[in-house]
């Protein structure tokens, strides 16, 4: 199962980054997107939003405002799901998804690896 990062981040006191590392820790493949360049336990964060292949899940850490730009790059890996995060919400691209058959949550995907709901 691979999830795609989006707003992925060095930064050790963002979620995004915290996320990263926990899904690397339960055994879980990550792919990342984010502003800038970096990696995290050696998996690039990747600037130029190239097209993955396998995601099963996408988890949000951009706020909405941030989101439309993404939409058509998002819909396109062709996620099972997509997790918005505190902070991610976004009623109007959660119906886009929808629209293509995809599942949405809201929720913190950091509780869910914990709380084994992943």
């Amino acid at each position: 199962m691979r999830t795609l990062i989006v707003g992925a981040s060095t930064n050790p006191e963002r979620y995004a980054f915290k996320a990263a590392n926990s899904l690397l820790t339960y055994g879980h493949e990550i792919a990342m997107v984010g502003q800038k360049e970096g990696e995290v336990q050696g998996v690039a964060i990747q600037t130029n939003y190239p097209d993955f292949q396998g995601i099963d899940t996408v988890t949000m850490y951009m706020g909405a405002r941030n989101q439309p730009a993404l939409y058509e790059y998002i819909l396109k890996q062709n996620p099972r799901r997509i997790i918005f995060n505190p902070g991610a919400e976004n009623p109007e691209f959660e119906a886009l998804a929808h629209q293509q058959g995809i599942e949405t949550e809201e929720a913190c995907t950091l509780v869910l690896l914990a709380t084994g709901q992943y």
